[in-house]
């Protein structure tokens, strides 16, 4: 048997831009599906094919697809708010369709899906695990839950060996999303809404792709979904005292009570819709203070061998070393 040929969508996002150069790295022929040429510059330094394509194309992604013998498919339209809910459809729930149609066409092997933990909404009994019913609560959730539902769907039709895995949030050196937060906790104008007692689960870039390999070669996974998580899930109060030490500020002490907010965010949304604004204040922003998102990776661990090697405080201060390296602290 030759090299392995592998196909990344979203390969120039945060975590589809690591596991490219893991995978490169590892020995793999890999190739990235790319919108824009420009940002797979770094790619192609790193032995990456980069291939411009999208989701919404399936000739585009036909042609991505030959001669592949494993896709992972983690590309996603995330929440801009300036999108409708027809465009995150056509990405997250039809675009995924045509990559299996693409994938079935060009004989490959694997399909390995990236979910997100997100489809599970508000945890109300912690901690959930894969048979947690669905509770997606906004339209990217909802839009990630059909697209894991139409690939669950060819792996239980025999059309495709799919493996699905949904992450929780991912975090480490090249992300962007928890910029804001370690930026409000240095700068001292962090605000805990409500008790701060609500749990969330975060997984370390690197722990993250070990688990995706996994999923991509492993055959115990083949049919499989798994949630791919840090150790535990950690409270926000201790979240952001973790940030705090790690930047050397004093723990933050506002707080105020959540739901004012969250009326004051639902207002701010629909006033600013009819205008195509972006509003300044978002309810899924404000539902990172309200809803619990604790998870078991049990089944991840004892299936597939996946073990998260990185603790919070680590992790928190590998990102900050990496926010401060790039001029972002």
């Amino acid at each position: 048997m030759g090299v392995e040929k592998v196909l990344v969508t979203g390969a120039t996002g945060f975590a589809g831009s690591h596991l490219c150069r893991r995978l490169a790295k590892a020995g793999y022929v890999v190739r990235a599906l790319a919108r824009d040429r420009n940002r797979g510059v770094d790619l192609q330094l790193s032995g990456v094919e980069v291939i411009i394509g999208d989701l919404r194309d399936p000739q585009s992604l036909r042609q991505a697809s030959k001669g592949i013998d494993v896709v992972y498919h983690i590309a996603a339209v995330y929440r801009e708010a300036n999108l409708s809910r027809k465009e995150m459809w056509e990405t997250n729930v039809l675009g995924t369709r045509s990559l299996l149609d693409a994938a079935i066409e060009a004989g490959v092997k694997r399909f390995v899906h990236c979910s997100t933990i997100g489809v599970h909404g508000n945890i109300k009994k912690p901690p959930a695990n894969e048979e947690t019913a669905y509770g997606p609560g906004d339209i990217y959730q909802e839009t990630k839950a059909e697209g894991e539902r139409v690939v669950r769907r060819y792996m239980a039709e025999g059309r495709l060996p799919v493996v699905v895995f949904r992450p929780a949030g991912i975090y480490g050196p090249g992300d962007s999303r928890f910029l804001k937060l370690f930026r409000a906790i240095q700068l001292g104008r962090f605000v805990m809404l409500g008790s701060g007692r609500i749990t969330y689960h975060l997984v370390y870039i690197d722990d993250l792709i070990d688990g995706i390999l996994l999923c991509g070669t492993q055959e115990k996974s083949l049919g499989e979904v798994f949630i791919l998580g840090g150790k535990a899930p950690v409270t926000l109060n201790d979240l952001v005292l973790v940030i705090a030490q790690t930047l050397g500020v004093r723990p933050p002490k506002l707080r105020f009570p959540v739901t004012p907010v969250y009326v004051a965010a639902l207002l701010c949304e629909f006033g600013c819709k009819p205008f195509g604004i972006n509003p300044p204040l978002y309810r899924r922003r404000v539902d990172f203070f309200r809803k619990n998102r604790a998870f078991d990776i049990s089944k991840a661990r004892t299936a597939l061998g996946f073990d998260p090697k990185t603790d919070l405080r680590t992790g928190i201060r590998l990102t900050s070393e990496w926010y401060r390296s790039k001029g972002l602290l």
